[in-house]
């Protein structure tokens, strides 16, 4: 269903990932591209772990991806100990024959949340949409994602990352003239994301988005 593969940075990071690798058996036609960005406990451990968490474990139950969907691993303490072989690696990626450039969607939880709004943050020009689950970022910076439609998650319950990350940036980006939305899953703490990716509405929403020229 995916492959192992890695990654070797040719810019000044001088890094390195292994991620995961689906790509749909319609190879001859441009996909969508989701990019995955996992958290914490996915840290420096068997690749295929991630299958269990994300868009790849939607594969496993059935669910149908017509995308080419990419899972980095982080091999460091934080993304952001990684963040320009991270970028580099996205920005190479997403220009890849097979990627319909105009739908490139990032996602991720947790520490891989925080990760997915810097890099939009970072590259607003680069994502169709990006969907944030239990994370937080910089809001001051909001105003970059105002062109960029954003559906963040978070667990009412959650004590690791307050709900209130999340509100914050939502806010933020609305405040600066942005499309941004928040779901809070009242009974949810910390994993919100099974609730996130297991939501009919939240991929209906995604595949409908796209670049164009609105950026």
């Amino acid at each position: 269903m995916f492959s192992e593969r890695s990654f070797i940075s040719g810019g000044n990071s001088g890094g390195h990932l292994n991620y995961l690798e689906y790509i749909p058996k319609s190879e001859n036609e441009k996909h969508p591209l989701i990019i995955y960005i996992h958290g914490a406990g996915s840290r420096v451990s068997n690749l295929s772990e991630m299958a269990d968490i994300g868009p790849i474990k939607e594969l496993k139950n059935g669910r149908n991806i017509n995308a080419v969907i990419v899972a980095p691993q982080c091999h460091r303490e934080t993304w952001f100990d990684l963040f320009e072989t991270l970028a580099e690696f996205i920005s190479q990626y997403r220009r890849k024959d097979n990627i319909d450039s105009n739908r490139v969607y990032i996602m991720g939880v947790s520490m891989g949340a925080y990760a997915v709004w810097q890099l939009c943050i970072s590259h607003p020009e680069w994502f169709a949409a990006a969907v944030p689950i239990c994370g937080g970022g910089m809001y001051w910076n909001a105003a970059r994602l105002k062109r960029l439609p954003v559906w963040a998650f978070h667990g009412a319950l959650d004590n690791v990352v307050y709900p209130e990350e999340s509100l914050k940036m939502v806010s933020a980006v609305n405040k600066n003239g942005g499309n941004a939305k928040l779901t809070v899953f009242e009974h949810d703490d910390h994993n919100s994301w099974d609730s996130a990716f297991s939501s009919d509405e939240m991929w209906e929403w995604l595949f409908i988005q796209k670049k164009d020229d609105r950026i």
